[in-house]
């Protein structure tokens, strides 16, 4: 027989995993409108202004040597370019077309959920529940 508490634990996880259900649905949706994967589609929206490929790795919490190959096929269809920062030539910049822009754009549109999932809750909500999940992550 269950607690009260792990009947609890067992929704919140649920909630948890709903989000993330609805959240990689309409992002998948979204990357399949223009014939791109999700992580496609993430590392697009990542350059929309000029940003080190070694920022799209850790947002794509991926190595940036993996990110190259997603950094390629966008290139090929035009819809980013690779650059040098002028500060320093060594990191390489990769920086949304007009027609990355247009596609970034339009993705943006059609995740109206995974842009901004906690809409619905007050700032204060918002750092509530930031102030509980690092409980959790802290334990």
């Amino acid at each position: 027989m269950s607690t009260p508490s792990d009947e609890l634990t067992g929704e919140v996880l649920g909630l948890f995993a709903a989000i993330t259900r609805r959240y990689g649905r309409e992002a998948e949706a979204a990357a399949a409108a223009h014939d791109l994967t999700p992580l496609q589609a993430k590392a697009l929206l990542a350059a929309e202004h000029p940003v080190p490929t070694r920022r799209i790795a850790e947002r794509l919490h991926a190595e940036p040597s993996n990110v190259t190959v997603i950094i390629d096929r966008l290139e090929s269809r035009g819809l980013v370019e690779r650059g040098v920062d002028e500060s320093d030539r060594r990191v390489k910049r990769v920086t949304a077309t007009e027609a990355g822009r247009g596609v970034a754009a339009d993705l943006r549109a059609r995740m109206p959920f995974a842009a901004d999932p906690l809409a619905r809750l007050t700032a204060g909500q918002r750092e509530s529940l930031r102030e509980l999940l690092q409980l959790v992550l802290d334990a």
